[in-house]
């Protein structure tokens, strides 16, 4: 979408083929209504806590069927804006599966289409690893069209899309287990994030952890989970977040001289361009960085080059992302472990707090609010997260981080009091931490 329109608005004749929808898997089936259910999810906590500031809540009720109905015309809204956005600015439009025929040329619905330069933007596809009755289980595409919310569910996986469901659908008042391999959750983050949210994760969720399935059978209407410890799960939905793979399956890449790797991602130069050089690729088919707002910069980045004398390389430092389990996860920069892996000498800040209002509403949750300083230069080199809106505080975090923000800086900026934010401000205790 975003190179379609900048190259359009630089002069060139643009076309997009799309089978599926406009906007992509982070408006249909990821981000957006994941976000959505993640609002919703909140609110199980907010009339809990209403309780402790006087509010009486007890006739709260939840109704799926109205939150997916809403969900869905708030997503055919957006998609509908993006197919605007294509008309808008003369986008050839081709709502059909395209495959590649030649270095110039497309095959869409029968016509065969030549262009100067072809973009590969198709994504990723849920991956389910193969095990016996694996094909019972769902995807995460398929959790935002359930007709009915499940009483009892596993989810098999740890990284964002398993934490968000299980820790969301615990919200709803299904009965959520979850199995991962690991022995904390999130592979990738920051370890003391991890250990942290792997217990508050816990709090509400029945975590199986260093485990994985290795049966799944039908068994009357419901699905019985056998463990590789032998323990057994009966439940009525078993939803398989094992993480998503490059979708260039059949896209006629035999035909062009474009090389995958062994996940089957395209691979790229640092201007995005495959060995065939009239083929672009980016976004989540070179799994690089599976992220829309990544996707997104690359693909200006490609038009911008490719149609104006606009020529520069992704940034892929300080990238700052959210995962909205329950808590928030917020984080940017390097995690404390990748900074000694780099050889730096750093100081490390951690503060454990409990939010002001959980004094009142009762509620047994904390926030974890971490900073990774490089000694050399006293300059903040990570910045991470478990909290209430974790998401919007890393965002404004990541901003000083990219301007070379010192500790010293945090620590002659005012807090906001009562805020939670403020402990980043505030934060003097430290542990050093030398590279080996």
């Amino acid at each position: 979408m975003r190179a379609c329109r900048i190259a359009a608005n630089l002069g060139a004749r643009v076309a997009c083929a799309e089978e599926r929808y406009f906007g992509g898997t982070c408006v249909n089936v990821g981000c957006v209504p994941k976000k959505l259910f993640s609002y919703a999810a909140h609110y199980q906590e907010d009339f809990e806590d209403s309780r402790g500031f006087g509010w009486d809540a007890s006739q709260v009720s939840f109704d799926w069927q109205r939150l997916k109905s809403n969900k869905d015309s708030e997503i055919k809204r957006l998609e509908g804006i993006y197919n605007a956005i294509l008309q808008n600015n003369k986008v050839d439009v081709f709502k059909h599966r395209a495959t590649i025929q030649g270095p110039h040329e497309v095959l869409v619905n029968g016509s065969r289409i030549s262009a100067r330069y072809i973009l590969l933007a198709v994504g990723g596809w849920p991956w389910v690893p193969d095990f016996e009755g694996s094909e019972l289980a769902v995807n995460s595409n398929d959790m935002f069209q359930l007709e009915n919310l499940p009483e009892s569910m596993l989810v098999i996986g740890g990284g964002y899309i398993a934490v968000e469901f299980a820790s969301i659908f615990a919200r709803f008042g299904t009965k959520v287990s979850l199995v991962y391999r690991g022995e904390t959750l999130l592979r990738g983050f920051d370890e003391e994030l991890r250990h942290f949210i792997s217990t508050e994760i816990g709090r509400h969720v029945d975590l199986q952890l260093e485990k994985k399935p290795v049966k799944i059978q039908r068994i009357n209407n419901k699905l019985m989970t056998t463990l590789d410890d032998n323990s057994e799960f009966e439940t009525e939905l078993v939803l398989a977040a094992t993480g998503r793979r490059p979708l260039t399956a059949n896209l006629g890449l035999e035909n062009v001289n474009v090389e995958l790797g062994r996940n089957g991602a395209v691979l790229v130069n640092e201007r995005f361009q495959t060995a065939e050089p009239s083929i672009y690729a980016v976004g989540d088919v070179i799994d690089r960085v599976a992220l829309t707002p990544v996707a997104l910069a690359e693909g200006q980045l490609v038009a911008r080059a490719l149609f104006s004398d606009d020529v520069r390389e992704m940034d892929y430092n300080n990238i700052p992302t959210a995962v909205f389990c329950h808590p928030n996860l917020g984080t940017v920069g390097l995690t404390e472990q990748e900074a000694l892996d780099k050889g730096l000498e750093i100081d490390v800040y951690s503060a454990k707090v409990k939010q002001l209002k959980h004094t009142l509403s009762g509620r047994e949750e904390l926030s974890l609010l971490k900073l990774v300083v490089n000694c050399a230069t006293d300059r903040v080199i990570g910045a991470h997260m478990a909290g209430p809106d974790a998401g919007e505080l890393i965002q404004g975090i990541a901003i000083a981080l990219n301007c070379g923000a010192t500790k010293a800086d945090f620590d002659r900026t005012l807090g906001i009091h009562p805020t939670l934010a403020e402990e980043f401000v505030t934060m003097r205790s430290k542990r050093k931490s030398h590279s080996t």
